[in-house]
């Protein structure tokens, strides 16, 4: 460690963006809780934006590395993920090993299964998605259009909005996915700042583990959730675009959430947005390291720090551009027996139906919960592969300091923490819910046999998380060393 030179983490990239809104149509299928009593969207909060970032080398100007797209949904199936990325490599001329899907992971946005498209508002599913690919592999083709040389400074901070969901009930005897006081949830928060070459801002990503479920079943409208508060309150003072950045959190969620007041939302979002500005205001100029200068001589002696601008070796250093995309076999757990989801899913139906005309509302809302849980895990299921493993996508980019990387499911924040304290030389940002949805969570092993919510729609057993951790850990080590 050189004690005379604090780098400040960049990149040095070719960079292109495009913005567009893809908010679903009032009326779609919505219900993304098991307690909500609702179906359709009955309107819209705040609009649900797609960002498409495309990046390329500063080596090789002409070329697309890597596409990737942030969306303000919850997620979609193998099916539907694939669509939306076979559109986007099309429209970028390059196969789908160099495009990342990924998802703020809003639950206010809908569930779009196909197992949703005979229910209300169910015939507005596929006719959506379809106009989403359109719109994003317009957005793409706009971004590649405009790619231009900028430097990406990162830095870390802290966010008390988010904390440790897996809450021990003494009375009801078991675990509840809710605020826990005693957890330690990992509240990290990771801003890059996007700047040309004459220092002006063109955008900033947040990348930040939270789920977002401040609003859950007494909601009936479209909304990211506190992704667009956050974005409003970094925009308005950088005025560029703020891209979020969901990071691994299938144990992290809002202190203050499961309601159906927006204004919690827009109250959550602020903080955070406001902790991402305090990250941005800490950084120097881009293209800077802060270097130890020499004692000044006063009433005290100072020691004097300036920022001192990149040499032609750090500029080198910071143009690394390395990708790849991996497999590893993750194991599973043993399958359920789809006819008995079936019958569970008809059992609680009927029971829901019976509570509804003795006007039993709670009742209801409880055996249709039941169902649900049955119903999802039917359709999780149907998609697993053969076997007692599954084989798991991952991709790994190295832009200068920084890694990035996505993953599949909902992998517990373990995963970040760790490969931060392994490499601790680079800004890391993980982006979960890159595909494979239908392993639902990642958890560590020793949060497996607790009965916690996590484990039950789980298609995977316990080690996952560590295989999965040391895999990808193996490969930041190759790319980085290379």
């Amino acid at each position: 460690m050189d004690r005379r030179r604090e780098r400040a983490p960049t990149s040095r990239v070719r960079f292109g963006f495009a913005r567009v809104d893809i908010t679903p149509p009032v009326g779609i299928y919505h219900r993304m809780w098991g307690a909500a009593r609702h179906d359709r969207a009955t309107g819209v909060h705040r609009p649900i934006l797609g960002d498409v970032l495309v990046f390329g080398s500063v080596d090789a100007p002409g070329e697309v590395r890597l596409v990737r797209a942030h969306l303000d949904l919850v997620g979609l199936v193998a099916q539907q993920y694939a669509a939306l990325v076979n559109a986007l490599g099309d429209a970028a001329g390059v196969g789908p090993d160099r495009v990342d899907v990924t998802f703020s992971h809003t639950h206010a946005s809908g569930w779009y299964a196909p197992d949703r498209f005979g229910m209300p508002g169910g015939e507005l599913i596929e006719p959506f998605l379809k106009e989403v690919g359109e719109k994003l592999a317009a957005a793409c083709e706009e971004a590649i259009s405009g790619l231009r040389e900028v430097l990406v400074t990162y830095a870390s901070g802290h966010c008390g909005m988010a904390a440790d969901r897996d809450y021990r009930d003494e009375v009801f005897d078991g675990y509840v996915c809710g605020y826990n006081p005693e957890g330690n949830g990992d509240d990290t928060l990771l801003v890059g700042r996007l700047s040309e070459s004459n220092g002006r801002t063109v955008a900033t990503v947040v990348n930040y583990a939270c789920h977002p479920t401040t609003l859950a079943w007494k909601n009936t409208l479209i909304s990211p959730d506190y992704v667009g508060a956050m974005r409003t309150e970094v925009e308005r003072v950088t005025d560029a675009p703020c891209m979020f950045a969901l990071a691994p959190c299938g144990d992290l969620g809002p202190k203050d959430g499961f309601v159906g007041d927006l204004d919690v939302a827009e109250k959550n979002g602020r903080q955070l947005g406001f902790a991402a500005l305090s990250v941005l205001m800490s950084m120097g100029p881009p293209g800077t390291d802060f270097e130890y200068r020499g004692p000044v001589i006063s009433g005290a002696t100072i020691g004097a720090w300036a920022h001192a601008a990149f040499g032609r070796e750090r500029l080198q250093e910071v143009s690394a551009f390395a990708r790849g995309v991996y497999s590893v076999d993750l194991p599973m757990k043993k399958r359920q027996d789809p006819e008995s989801l079936r019958d569970e899913v008809a059992r609680w139906s009927e029971a829901e139906r019976a509570a509804d005309a003795a006007g039993a509302a709670e009742e209801a809302r409880s055996c249709g919960a039941r169902a649900e849980r049955a119903r999802r895990w039917l359709a999780r299921i149907a998609n697993l592969p053969p076997g007692e493993t599954y084989p798991y996508r991952f991709s790994v980019c190295r832009m200068g300091d920084s890694i990035w990387v996505t993953c599949g499911g909902e992998p517990y924040s373990d995963l970040q923490v760790a490969l931060r304290r392994r490499f601790p030389r680079f800004a890391i940002l993980v982006s979960p819910l890159a595909g494979n949805v239908q392993v639902a969570y990642l958890l560590r092993k020793d949060a497996y046999g607790k009965g916690l919510y996590q484990e039950e729609p789980s298609s995977l057993a316990p080690g996952c998380l560590e295989i999965l951790t040391g895999a990808i850990a193996e490969r930041i080590g190759k790319i980085a060393a290379e």
